[in-house]
């Protein structure tokens, strides 16, 4: 399979994968990488059914495997629904990329980037949303993935956590939590064959959340970083892509930058 010109090894040939929020943007694209890798996928999203649905829908006429399932992760039954709705079409869940968040506006002018406007509503609506999704859907697919005695759960952050340059306190914080989540979660389930990581990302070119970013942005932190240029959705899938296989079968626990070295962490 190809996409974007270029030949894609099968990486995780057999592979079951959810993502989710992955109707659009980052999970989009994580989506139909893994799909052109040999994965089959379920394309979570929690409104945005008809995006989920055309996402299914390229992978499908690519010559992949996927379906869109509606769930709220921040509901433990419903990403319970979803994992055995995964299971009863596929028999096994390899794969999870809690990429899910809530509506976000990254406003630098925001009450919430200052430690005297920001309110608690602010860190409650973040921490449910990224924390709380990602540890029901944890719970929701650990039976199968013990039972299996392997798997590959990877969280979703942001180098922001490393490298505050807008002090998002409420968004930056809860994606904080995912850190110390990925390296309990690794030292547990070590045991049992599964592997927890982070992966990290800069301003990515381009999401919807940063749509509206300047070209003269862009350039500014491509001519800060190491290899010169600004990471794309893309590149930050194929992180994704490697550690989601048994490439990285050595590797647990870890919070890993992907921006091009802009962040040494």
């Amino acid at each position: 399979m190809t996409q974007n010109n270029t030949v894609i090894p099968a990486l995780l040939p057999e592979k079951v994968a959810i993502i989710t929020g992955a109707s659009r943007g980052l999970g989009a694209q994580i989506a139909q990488k893994m799909a052109a890798t040999g994965a089959s996928v379920c394309v979570n999203y929690l409104n945005s059914k008809e995006a989920a649905e055309a996402v299914v829908a390229d992978i499908v006429a690519a010559g992949g495997h996927a379906f869109a399932y509606q769930a709220d992760v921040t509901e433990l039954e419903q990403v319970q629904a979803l994992a055995k709705a995964v299971v009863a079409r596929y028999g096994r869940i390899d794969i999870v990329i809690n990429n899910a968040l809530p509506s976000y506006q990254f406003n630098p002018s925001a009450d919430y980037t200052s430690i005297e406007t920001v309110k608690w509503a602010h860190f409650s609506q973040q921490m449910d949303g990224i924390v709380k999704g990602a540890v029901n859907t944890v719970q929701a697919v650990l039976p199968q993935m013990k039972t299996q005695k392997m798997g590959k759960i990877i969280n979703i952050s942001t180098n922001l956590v490393y490298n505050p340059v807008v002090t998002y306190y409420d968004y930056t914080t809860a994606k904080s939590a995912l850190i110390g989540l990925t390296r309990n979660l690794a030292a547990e389930l070590g045991q049992h064959g599964i592997r927890v990581n982070l992966l990290a990302g800069g301003l990515l070119k381009t999401t919807d959340a940063s749509r509206s970013t300047t070209e003269e942005v862009f350039d500014y932190i491509a001519s800060t970083t190491p290899l010169r240029q600004a990471t794309s959705v893309d590149d930050f899938a194929n992180a994704v892509l490697l550690m989601a296989s048994d490439l990285s079968a050595a590797i647990t626990g870890q919070s890993i930058a992907v921006d091009g070295g802009l962040t040494m962490p």
